[in-house]
């Protein structure tokens, strides 16, 4: 299960962010991954985080302004980063989730097998969910519709979003396709390169 602190402790592993270049962060790249991220969490978080070891700062004077803090990773929240990108990846209901992309692109520059287990697990998953739902029957049975409800209408316009739900969640797996050959060829090429330079040592 994602928490906030796994975002942050994945923000802090590129390297040491203020405290206002943080609440910058999550109101540009940040939006796709947590909505409506409040200062005032933000700082509450690192605060805590700050008391179980997993990330510290420094003070930055400033002249003629307030000090600034610089909050860095600490051992403990690398591992603590760590460990969470190599657990078990549940999928969630909908596809494209915040969840995915969120352990997926801190997952994929510390580890790339787990990238891929995390990757299968998604495929998996949307491939039985399709299976599961593709087929079933729509609509409503035996309905009573208050009054100025048409069924009719919201039926027509119902299919509209199923077709166009179908569609980009195939795109969605042909996309997952893609990023899972993309990393096996990955694994396999740091493999041999690590063949290499053992024979060469």
């Amino acid at each position: 299960m994602m928490k906030f602190e796994h975002v942050l402790l994945g923000v802090l592993a590129n390297k040491p962010y203020h405290g206002y270049e943080l609440m910058k962060w999550f109101d540009v790249e940040g939006q796709f991954i947590r909505s409506n991220t409040h200062h005032s969490q933000i700082y509450r978080e690192l605060a805590r985080m700050v008391k179980n070891g997993l990330v510290e700062f420094e003070v930055d004077p400033r002249e003629g302004r307030p000090d600034a803090k610089v909050y860095r990773i600490t051992e403990i929240g690398q591992q603590v980063l760590l460990e969470w990108v190599r657990s078990p990846y549940e999928p969630t209901s909908r596809f494209q989730d915040a969840d995915f992309n969120t352990r997926f692109s801190f997952t994929v520059g510390l580890d790339v097998e787990a990238a891929l287990r995390v990757v299968e697990t998604e495929l998996t998953y949307r491939r039985d969910q399709v299976a599961a739902s593709r087929v079933r029957k729509r609509g409503y049975v035996g309905v009573e519709p208050i009054p100025g409800l048409d069924m009719e209408r919201a039926a027509r316009y119902g299919e509209q979003m199923h077709l166009f739900g179908a569609d980009s969640v195939d795109h969605w797996m042909d996309w997952l396709e893609e990023i899972r050959a993309m990393l096996i060829a990955d694994i396999a090429r740091t493999a041999s390169t690590a063949d290499a330079e053992e024979e060469s040592a």
